[in-house]
């Protein structure tokens, strides 16, 4: 289990990070999202002990990472899968790291085949490509066999092959009851691997929930219903909580589409039969997480693109590689 209490970290008159209060529990995938500048790496580094907070500590498994005897064997983590010497073969950077905490060799053989690296095993890193690495990184962050594992980014740079492999792999560590923590820019993946779901924006946190509670917050849940008695259904459905909006007129003629919220679909269904109401379509829908996330954090966001104005071609010529 990880936990964070009042962390805060500053650097100068700059806050980072500023009185973070979290728990990530065992046996769930737990996703660790905000925008560029958030605070998410800096957050990372202070679990692992790589930065000293300012106020407020975190623990890792009832202690702070530091003090842990034997870190591989408690904590996996990839923060940056790049930090490797460059002349080494895979097999034997991680080698050297089982060295360290006296894990077996056939250990070594196990992360690499799990990472997919059995034939790149005796290859030097520094022919790796950003994939290839990324397997690696993750590969020593297995190495221990860790009840905990803290991963950054870890689907970047992987083909569509590897990203379904992480998926399987976070799964599954979280199944077999270890505390997963992963953060991603990919919404579609968070939304189909995590459970639970940490966001911060500006060093603060700004939900502690599970993806479908966040999208549920979001306003996103609603029900789309067809039906040629629109009027009379919207009557039967008035109740605090619940609104009916017209949307269009449906794909017959005599049909009106219905946009629901604040009733459920099996309910909307139960009181359209009791009343003989026709129903030509009742379909539940939901935004996305990406949606709900943008909601979310609209106000967090530190770099936003500008509008670009369209002006004429400029008839100057510009060298190759200088800034326009």
């Amino acid at each position: 289990m990880i936990t964070a209490h009042g962390l805060t970290k500053r650097y100068g008159d700059r806050t980072a990070v500023q009185d973070l209060d979290f728990t990530v529990r065992p046996g769930t995938v737990t996703g660790f999202l905000g925008p560029n500048g958030a605070g998410k790496s800096t957050t990372m580094r202070l679990l692992l002990g790589l930065d000293r907070p300012t106020h407020g500590r975190s623990t890792v498994n009832g202690r702070s990472y530091a003090t842990h005897p034997a870190p591989l064997t408690q904590v996996g983590a990839l923060l940056e899968a790049r930090s490797v010497h460059p002349g080494r073969s895979a097999f034997h950077h991680l080698m050297a790291l089982a060295h360290t905490h006296g894990i077996p060799r056939r250990r070594v053989e196990e992360v690499i085949d799990l990472a997919g690296l059995t034939g790149a095993a005796h290859r030097r890193v520094k022919g790796f490509s950003l994939g290839m690495g990324q397997r690696l990184g993750i590969a020593a962050a297995l190495l221990g066999d860790p009840p905990t594992v803290i991963l950054d980014e870890p689907v970047n740079g992987l083909d569509p092959e590897g990203v379904l492999w992480i998926r399987t792999l976070l799964t599954s560590l979280a199944a077999e009851g270890r505390t997963v923590l992963v953060s991603s820019h990919l919404m579609s993946e968070m939304a189909l691997t995590a459970d639970h779901l940490i966001v911060i924006g500006r060093g603060r946190l700004l939900a502690d929930t599970t993806v479908a509670e966040l999208i549920r917050s979001a306003g996103g849940a609603s029900v789309k219903v067809v039906t040629p008695r629109p009027t009379e259904l919207t009557t039967l459905l008035t109740a605090p909580g619940v609104t009916v909006t017209p949307a269009a007129r449906g794909p017959r003629a005599s049909a009106e589409e219905l946009l629901i919220r604040g009733a459920e679909a099996a309910h909307i269904g139960a009181v359209a039969a009791a009343h003989a109401i026709p129903l030509h379509e009742l379909t539940p829908q939901t935004v996305s997480l990406e949606q709900a996330f943008m909601d979310l954090t609209r106000e967090s966001i530190e770099h936003r693109p500008g509008h670009q104005r369209h002006t004429q071609p400029s008839t100057t010529a510009t060298p190759t590689g200088a800034a326009a």
